[in-house]
């Protein structure tokens, strides 16, 4: 039998899609967890929580003892309505994090800026979250090519200021997968190598609640373009329209809908509660072992 901590779910299409051993996304061969680290004064469940340095950096170990494979750091708010962040501002938030975390765990800096993506992987993070899928900056997919970096190409459409209003889609699922796989593309033509690109469905990014549930139904399919497939869900608003608004429903809820996602093919999933996610996750993965068992 299989290594619970190495095991993929059963019948998952992302087999072909997890990245060699040494690889910028290795973390993905199994199942991973990418704990949020917000430090920004806005974000839209834990704006300001940790905009300072000490906070951040106890946050982050804490998030890593309780069992985050990849500490994601961003220092612009990306909720719905959200004014954008000069790249010295966020520049300024980010960095004393980073430097004060390197080596804690893998890091990902959240940005849509090439700036401020250079700077912190010569700080320390080895992968790039870049929310627009690297469409806001043409010289993202540069940057993170020279620097031998990974990148989380996510789907959306507009700015937090117009995504809402973009929401509309034929058939979501089609659409997203089909700009996904043209983001991949244009990674590969600007010398990023298959292992280091992952894609997120930008779950409650210009999407409707029936959207985001749709796309969580459809995690494999969205797999079948071979790369690790990344999903966050963290307390969005969909989880609160269908339990409520409390924070523990909403964190309860990002459990069931993050293990799915993982069940479907997801390789990674993106939570601010990682404790509990990381205690499902076992439970889940040693279920698993048995089945293939």
């Amino acid at each position: 039998m299989r290594a619970v901590e190495t095991l993929t779910p059963p019948r998952t299409a992302a087999r072909r899609g997890s990245a060699r051993p040494g690889a910028p996304l290795a973390v993905f061969r199994r199942p991973a967890i990418l704990g949020i680290l917000n430090v920004t004064p806005d974000s839209f469940s834990d704006g300001g929580r940790f905009l300072e340095v000490a906070s951040a950096v106890a946050h982050a170990r804490a998030m890593v003892a309780e069992g985050a494979d990849v500490i994601d750091v961003g220092g612009e708010s990306t909720r719905p309505g959200a004014a954008p962040v000069a790249a010295a501002q966020e520049l300024s938030r980010v960095l004393p994090v980073i430097e004060r975390i390197r080596g804690l765990a893998p890091i990902s800096i959240d940005t849509t800026k090439a700036s401020v993506a250079a700077a912190a992987l010569r700080a320390g993070a080895t992968i790039v979250n870049d929310v627009s899928g690297a469409m806001v900056d043409p010289a993202m997919l540069r940057v993170v090519a020279e620097h031998g970096a990974g990148i989380i190409l996510m789907h959306r459409r507009g700015t937090p200021r117009t995504m809402d209003r973009s929401a509309r889609y034929r058939d979501v699922t089609a659409e997203v997968k089909r700009f996904l796989g043209l983001r991949i593309a244009a990674a590969l033509a600007a010398g990023i190598s298959r292992g280091a690109i992952a894609i997120d469905p930008g779950i409650g990014f210009a999407k409707t609640s029936r959207h985001n549930l749709t796309l969580l139904a459809h995690v494999s399919e969205l797999a079948t373009l071979g790369v690790p497939v990344v999903v966050g869900v963290s307390r969005k608003r969909f989880l609160g329209g269908l339990l409520g608004p409390s924070a523990r429903a909403r964190a309860e809820g990002t459990v069931a809908a993050s293990l799915l996602a993982v069940a479907g093919g997801a390789r990674g999933v993106r939570v601010h509660d990682v404790a509990p996610m990381a205690r499902a996750l076992r439970v889940a993965q040693a279920i698993w072992a048995a089945e293939d068992g």
